[in-house]
């Protein structure tokens, strides 16, 4: 009996995939997976009365662990996207890896999602499953489906699907971000109506929130220790209510498409604004300068769902060793739907508060007047090369009417 382990999260077009993989790929049984990281309550209910309705088996995969400490990562490589904390992308990875554990499990012989083929979401789950000896199958893309094509097929089937959020917007919520888009969000010229936001609160007020990192990785929230995912929720709440963590942005997704999106992540602002802080005061300026470049590249990775790349590793064993003194606290100020440091504090500090006073005369045993010569050397290049170009005189070009320039 042929069986086929596929990415349900009820759903229009996983739900639809459900008779399209009897029907069309001719498979005997289709076993569903849904994967939880950090979605709302109310969607694996749907999903499950759903699945009921088809008759489906379906295994829920708590992964919220595995994909917090994905995020702390990402933290730690203060990665980001285009702007924005990554979120969606970071979440694929680790939802496609708990699929084909089941799906191994299960001894299924293929693997199916119901992504388009527009987007990168495809890119991301088939990205891990590809490196297994299961077929992976597309129907969405692959039949060249449209979304009022699922609707009629739906009808006519008798489908028990729900469409979410009165079809309005597409969402895709886990615990670190909340993504937003579709319907009048694809104009980019239209300003999204407050309803769409429900982890932010329009911005007012003011607090400060004090986090504690050991190692570059956030433990403690205004002195009191947190696991990783308690945390991160508590701060999606806590800096929400503050209005922090709202990103409109036109994002270049890995077809070439630019697509509109909207999201909201509050507690990655603020884990991502106070650990940059405390890198900043205690990391040199080689290592910060040469960071940025491997922060580019981890995020591009990530976001391309490559998480697992060789590449990766590499770019963890800097970042790991840099992280060795990232332990301190950083204070940011919420207000206004803003997040700015306003204190840090770490034993590693790379800071001298004598040394950089301008009460200090010498430093480390260095004089004021030793900076003479390095002030006199300083800039000797360029000015070496701005005389340089002054004193050569260029020969004047003359036409003869013919458009052809010649030298006189």
């Amino acid at each position: 009996m042929a069986t086929v382990a596929l990415a349900f999260s009820g759903g229009l077009d996983t739900t639809v995939c459900v008779p399209l993989l009897k029907e069309e790929y001719g498979y005997d049984e289709v076993i569903g997976v849904n994967v939880d990281v950090g979605q709302p309550t109310e969607e694996f209910d749907e999903a499950e009365e759903t699945a009921e309705a088809l008759g489906l088996d379906i295994h829920v995969v708590d992964a919220k662990a595995e994909f917090a400490d994905l995020c702390y990562d990402a933290v730690k490589a203060n990665a980001t996207y285009q702007g924005y904390p990554l979120g969606t992308a970071l979440a694929r990875p680790v939802i496609a890896e708990a699929i084909l554990g089941v799906a191994e499990e299960e001894g299924c012989d293929a693997i199916a999602h119901g992504c388009t083929g527009k987007g990168n979401d495809q890119l991301r789950f088939e990205a891990v499953w590809r490196g297994s000896d299961l077929e992976v199958i597309a129907p969405v893309r692959e039949l060249g489906l449209t979304r009022e094509w699922e609707i009629d097929y739906a009808a006519e089937k008798d489908l028990p699907v729900e469409a979410g959020d009165g079809g309005v917007w597409s969402i895709d919520e886990n615990i670190w971000s909340r993504a937003v888009e579709g319907g009048k969000l694809e104009d980019p010229n239209y300003e999204p109506p407050e309803d769409i936001y429900e982890w932010t609160a329009e911005p007012e007020g003011e607090t400060t929130i004090e986090v504690a990192f050991e190692e570059g990785v956030p433990v403690a929230v205004d002195g009191e220790a947190m696991d990783p995912v308690p945390l991160i929720q508590h701060l999606n709440e806590y800096a929400g209510g503050y209005g922090i963590g709202r990103t409109d942005v036109m994002e270049d997704r890995m077809l070439g498409l630019k697509v509109r999106e909207n999201y909201e992540h509050p507690a990655a602002t603020v884990l991502l604004t106070a650990h940059q802080a405390l890198e900043d005061l205690v990391l040199t300026k080689n290592e910060r300068s040469f960071k940025k470049g491997i922060e580019q590249e981890w995020s591009e990775k990530a976001y391309q769902g490559l998480v697992f790349a060789p590449v990766v590793d590499a770019l963890d064993a800097f970042i790991d060793e840099t992280q060795d003194v990232v332990t301190g606290t950083a204070t940011v100020k919420v207000s206004g739907g803003n997040c700015r440091v306003v204190a840090r504090d770490s034993e590693y500090a790379v800071y001298s508060e004598e040394m950089a006073s301008f009460n200090t005369e010498d430093v480390a045993g260095i004089a004021q007047e030793d900076a003479t010569g390095v002030a006199k050397y300083h800039g000797l290049q360029e000015r070496l090369a701005n005389d340089v170009k002054q004193s050569v005189s260029k020969p004047e070009l003359a036409t003869d009417g013919s458009g052809e320039a010649d030298e006189k």
